[in-house]
């Protein structure tokens, strides 16, 4: 019984992401669901183009949550990550805290009680009102929850994957001015990743696995329909055939799920029925981003489209 309502709740997922635009495989589906159930972020990887961004923006959607993206370049450190502290305003309060500083000693008479009550000042100015939160900290702090996307995790620098432990495994972070900031309401996290580096241990032990290969063709020409609902079915099954065969080359970046959509609405615009040599080497370009791939699949086009041909006649 337990089995069979997990199932139709995978089932909800798909649908669910599928009113958004995003059709997902049964293991997408399944991790997002057991993300949702133990509290865990998803930790997505594969190739550039597969549609991880993509699975963060559908949550999204689908749940009427706000997404807070965070991108990852090298060189991100916490200022940029999670907060800094608003030094024009503190600036600004200092000035004034000069300007009256004879007001605030008061009556103090001695050195003591004056460095005490300007103690009590220097608290102020490292208080929430002068803190400006950066996305990690943004995503703590909503009320309703949101879907924090940490995008391209891998093109961080090593050291950056420590600042996030502590939000991944207790959705909180320590601030030492302020203390511990926990969220109201656990952020949905997903993490992705296009394995330019290997990440550290730590950081995989708190989020669940999920790897988006290139889709198997089924898969792919439901996705190519739901993004591009003019194409014609006898199109759509060739050209993800196509792609298929292209895929088994030795190319410096094989043409991924984002280059197949693209593809397909540039044949729908040149209003083709199906695919031929002249319009196939016409458009490689949008397929493949490296000349050296596109001179290498050139002298395979009129063979991949027949192969592609035969599998939409006997497939």
């Amino acid at each position: 019984m337990a089995d069979q309502k997990a199932s139709t709740s995978i089932e909800a997922v798909e649908s669910g992401l599928a009113a958004q635009g995003y059709i997902a495989s049964r293991q997408i589906a399944t991790a997002v669901y057991l993300s949702q159930q133990i509290e865990k972020p998803i930790l997505v990887e594969g190739p550039a183009g597969v549609g991880k961004t993509e699975l963060a923006k559908a949550i999204a959607a689908w749940r009427g949550k706000k997404m807070i993206r965070l991108q990852c370049y090298e060189g991100l450190d916490e200022a940029k990550a999670l907060y800094e502290w608003k030094y024009a305003k503190q600036l600004l309060y200092t000035q004034i805290l000069k300007d009256k500083l004879g007001e605030v000693l008061g009556g103090a008479q001695t050195l003591h009680a004056a460095l005490d009550q300007l103690h009590d000042f220097g608290d102020v100015f490292f208080s929430k009102e002068f803190v400006e939160p950066r996305p990690l900290l943004q995503a703590l702090e909503q009320p309703g929850g949101c879907v924090l996307l940490i995008d391209e995790i891998d093109k961080s620098d090593a050291e950056f994957e420590s600042l996030l432990l502590e939000i991944l495994s207790d959705f909180q972070v320590t601030i030492p001015e302020l203390g511990t900031v926990s969220a109201i309401t656990p952020p949905t996290v997903i993490l992705t990743s296009n394995s330019e580096r290997d990440l550290g241990d730590a950081l995989k032990r708190r989020c669940l696995h999920l790897h988006i290969g290139f889709p198997e063709q089924r898969l792919e020409e439901r996705i190519v329909e739901s993004r591009v609902p003019g194409i014609s079915q006898t199109l759509r099954r060739q050209m993800v055939g196509f792609i298929h065969e292209i895929r088994s080359l030795d190319l410096k970046k094989l043409p991924s799920v984002s280059e197949t959509i693209d593809w397909a609405r540039v044949l729908v615009l040149l209003q083709a029925s199906e695919l031929d040599t002249d319009i196939v080497k016409d458009t490689l370009n949008v397929l493949l981003k490296y000349e050296a791939d596109i001179e290498a699949a050139t002298p395979q086009v009129t063979t991949f489209i027949a192969k592609a041909a035969r599998s939409n006649v006997f497939g």
